[in-house]
């Protein structure tokens, strides 16, 4: 199942359970995951791209070894939210990747990259550094966003509490 809609990837998930994140690009894949809970994205690494078979044999051992349950894939719209060339690069890797059998969410990494990078950058860190976590950071970004709003979408409505 691949969907854009929180809810209904939400619906196909089991309760609770690993998330993996991803941040494809042309030259690397950016890995990071959630605890079971969902709480916390953490990054992991990046991958190099080659052919896609390849990706994925690399993918399902790491799904295997990390019990995930559903996949999490920044979706590269542009900035006023049209697709671009990379955009449906994602969503044919995304929709490839559907012999993992996994629930699959595209989720919107317009801000990820520049917002990881003012981040690395404002904790000091080197451009040789930032260079060789970036991918790993935005799919640890685009994670917690995603697993936030999931998390929000089961949260019943609290009564308004004013007198």
């Amino acid at each position: 199942m691949l969907t854009t809609d929180p809810a209904q990837f939400r619906e196909a998930l089991p309760e609770g359970g690993r998330l993996m994140g991803l941040d494809v690009g042309s030259k690397t894949i950016g890995v990071a995951f959630c605890d079971a809970g969902w709480s916390i994205a953490s990054a992991d690494k990046t991958l190099p791209r080659g052919k896609f078979s390849k990706d994925a044999d690399k993918l399902r051992v790491i799904i295997a070894e990390q019990n995930i349950v559903g996949l999490v894939i920044g979706l590269p719209l542009s900035l006023d939210g049209r697709d671009t060339p990379q955009t449906q690069s994602t969503r044919a890797f995304a929709r490839n990747l559907a012999i993992l059998e996994l629930p699959i969410l595209l989720w919107d990494e317009r801000w990820s990259t520049m917002a990881v990078e003012r981040a690395m950058i404002a904790a000091d860190v080197s451009r040789a550094k930032r260079a060789a976590q970036v991918d790993a950071k935005a799919a640890e970004y685009i994670l917690q966003g995603a697993i936030d709003a999931l998390v929000q979408s089961v949260i019943p409505d609290s009564p308004n509490q004013e007198d």
